[in-house]
């Protein structure tokens, strides 16, 4: 029997079902039912969850979105009113921004800058950088609200605050030999100075054995040394309670810690001080618009939207066209929620580098019923060395594009209810593409999908899922230099291809479960989406 991920290589075909062979009676059903044995409805009608002998196991990713899930996005009453010049209006829509974040915060916000219908020509990027601002249009279509931007290719829109971390609190180390994707707790050698609501950071190194381990220690390129993951891979977790010298965390940790490869006793715990990071930002009923232009990625392109050191904040109904990248957000942004977001482009990129219509580096992060349609495009890609839980939900991407991690290692991706249907979803490891971006992703699950084909593939001493996914399941082999082709990499845990399990959503079961059915009205669903 496989007792633990380590035992996972890339040489070992052994299935993880091995691994359940205890929980067979409990899915007896399960192949009439269309029910994950991983996750399924038990008869109570509530998830029951099965993992690993070490414990690794599908976490909660209901924590993804503004306030934590679950929470209605607020309508923030109009400070000032901006009507369209004819001329540019850079100046005069900042001007009405830089004003409102003058006012005092009442309940966490200051007041929205509204734009009146018709169309605003703008040269320069528009920036917040203050907690309780919204910027909001008066809609998407003709009779709404267009930012043209016109000159040369640039950022449209910009939130930024200045993320801060410090560490002068407590400091211990975890004595757990292993800890398990999707723990909730973990035993340090003292936990005398942590508390209950305390911001601790866990940190663990990409050590060289671990590197190996991975088969990332021989990527190489012509005349170019690779660096895969290098130095610390830290997450925030807030502590919901302490017992003894055990660290409970409100939300479960998205990677797992081995000892055999960290070094006993390596991984560390600080209570940090978090501060910089701007709340309450919401850019809505807007649509950007941008020159179409078909150029090289690597050559000066327009952007829609950054958003940088942001927490508790949100996109609504915003339409981004012909921007050659759609929305980013760095490893600063936490809580952050994409409500009907679209990205359309009509030319594209000449290069092999690719752009990104939504690219995410951060945590707790929610792209609800977003959707966008082009070619030779990243839909929705994660980045470098972040935790989530990230989670993608009913959204609609059509085109010869991909949805797919980027680089790097990503952890806690939960791509739930999205439709891919001209193109691919992919799980992977990108090996030598890019600047060797390697396995991009782990830990993650594609639920209940729809895509022409899926690759997903299975990372040493880790898991991904395909559950209840419709579409081509295939396999490949990791990108190397030269088109030098090697042996198709293990598949992920595939389970119920080309037919959907119960429940319809994880995402929406498991916010169900934690908060009850106002959260899914809050967010917009009925008990029946789940």
């Amino acid at each position: 029997m496989l007792r633990d991920p380590s035992q996972i290589t890339h040489s070992s075909r052994l299935l993880i079902a091995l691994v359940l062979a205890s929980f067979l009676p409990l899915f007896a059903c399960a192949s009439a039912t269309a029910q994950s044995r991983w996750v399924h409805l038990g008869p109570d009608g509530k998830l029951v969850y099965a993992h690993l002998t070490t414990g690794d196991r599908i976490p909660d990713f209901s924590f993804s979105g503004y306030k934590a899930g679950g929470v209605a996005l607020p309508t923030v009453p109009t400070a000032i009113t901006v009507a369209p010049s004819g001329a540019d209006d850079t100046t005069a829509i900042q001007k009405a921004i830089d004003k409102v974040s003058g006012l005092p915060l009442v309940d966490g916000v200051r007041g929205a800058v509204e734009l009146a219908p018709g169309v605003f020509h703008c040269s320069g990027t528009l920036n917040i950088a203050a907690s309780g601002v919204v910027l909001r249009g008066s809609g998407t279509g003709g009779d709404g609200s267009t930012l043209q931007e016109t000159g040369d290719p640039r950022l449209a829109l910009s939130v930024a605050g200045k993320l801060n971390v410090s560490a002068p609190g407590a400091a211990t180390y975890a004595t757990d030999d292993y800890i398990p994707f999707g723990a909730t707790s973990i035993h340090v050698r003292s936990a005398s100075g942590f508390h209950p609501g305390d911001i601790v950071r866990i940190t663990k190194q990409a050590t060289p054995a671990w590197v190996k381990a991975m088969g990332m220690d021989e990527l190489e390129r012509p005349g170019r040394n690779e660096h895969w993951v290098q130095g610390d891979l830290s997450v925030r977790r807030r502590v919901a309670s302490v017992a003894g010298n055990t660290l409970t965390f409100e939300i479960a940790l998205m990677d797992s810690y081995d000892a055999k490869y960290t070094g006993a006793g390596q991984v560390r715990v600080d209570r940090v001080n978090v501060s910089g990071q701007i709340a309450n930002v919401g850019i809505e009923n807007l649509r950007v618009e941008a020159p179409a232009r078909s150029v090289d990625f690597s050559a000066p392109h327009s952007s829609g939207l950054d958003i940088r050191d942001a927490v508790d904040s949100w996109v609504r109904s915003v339409n981004f066209v012909d921007n050659t990248e759609g929305v980013t957000l760095n490893s600063g942004t936490e809580r952050i929620t994409l409500l009907q977001v679209d990205v359309t482009q009509h030319k594209f990129v000449t290069s092999p580098a690719k752009p990104f219509d939504f690219s995410i580096n951060g945590s707790q992060i929610l792209i609800d019923r977003c959707s966008g349609t082009g070619d030779l495009v990243f839909y929705v890609a994660t980045q470098a060395r972040q935790q989530g839980p990230v989670v993608v939900l009913h959204s609609t991407f059509h085109g010869n594009g991909h949805l797919e991690p980027h680089q790097r290692w990503s952890t806690g991706l939960l791509i739930d209810n999205t439709a891919v249907p001209d193109s691919e979803i992919n799980l992977i490891n990108r090996g030598t593409m890019g600047s060797g971006h390697g396995w991009t992703i782990a830990w993650s699950v594609s639920w209940n999908n729809t895509a022409a084909r899926f690759t997903i593939q299975q990372p040493p001493m880790s898991l991904n899922w395909s559950i209840g996914d419709v579409g081509q399941q295939q396999q490949q082999p990791m990108p190397t230099s030269g088109g030098k082709k090697g042996p198709d990499l293990p598949s992920g845990q595939i389970e119920s291809p080309g037919k959907h399990v119960r429940p319809n959503s994880l995402y929406l079961q498991q916010l169900y479960e934690r908060l009850g059915p106002a959260a899914l009205k809050n967010i917009g669903y009925d008990a029946d989406a789940r």
